[in-house]
């Protein structure tokens, strides 16, 4: 069954921009959102997001989490720092996130219709999984 993966690490805020978030970590990341920039009322995305990815075809999933990690480790004070004062903020949308994605694909290579358990976990005829490993901080 073919797949497609990918691995990120992200920061979210509806506060801090990425743009400040690159000035406090000095990282560049791989991608970035606005907080509002498709739709103002109601804000879509509803948060800043600040990412590190790895999409390497090929690779093993744990290669890719080892990739973003081995990107990330030297500013680790940094980003644990940011994601304590990202904690702080009053709204529910700032978060420090390691999301592994993966997309199973049906013989043709298409990806199938999306329907949702009732316990929310997202599947397909295809078969897409997302796993995601949230982090708090103390």
């Amino acid at each position: 069954m073919p797949l497609d993966q990918y691995v990120y690490f992200a920061l979210s805020s509806e506060r801090t921009s990425a743009q400040e978030m690159t000035a406090l970590l000095g990282i560049e990341p791989d991608e970035t959102t606005v907080r509002g920039s498709r739709r103002t009322e109601p804000a879509i995305p509803v948060c800043h997001s600040w990412k590190v990815v790895c999409r390497e075809p090929g690779l093993r999933v744990d290669d890719q989490v080892a990739h973003v990690l081995d990107r990330l480790r030297p500013h680790t004070d940094r980003i644990a720092k940011l994601a304590r004062q990202l904690n702080q903020e009053p709204e529910p949308g700032s978060a420090a996130r390691l999301q592994i994605v993966r997309y199973f694909r049906d013989a043709e290579g298409k990806p199938g219709r999306i329907r949702r358990t009732p316990r929310r976990v997202p599947i397909s005829s295809a078969g897409i999984w997302i796993g995601t490993c949230w982090t708090s901080l103390p």
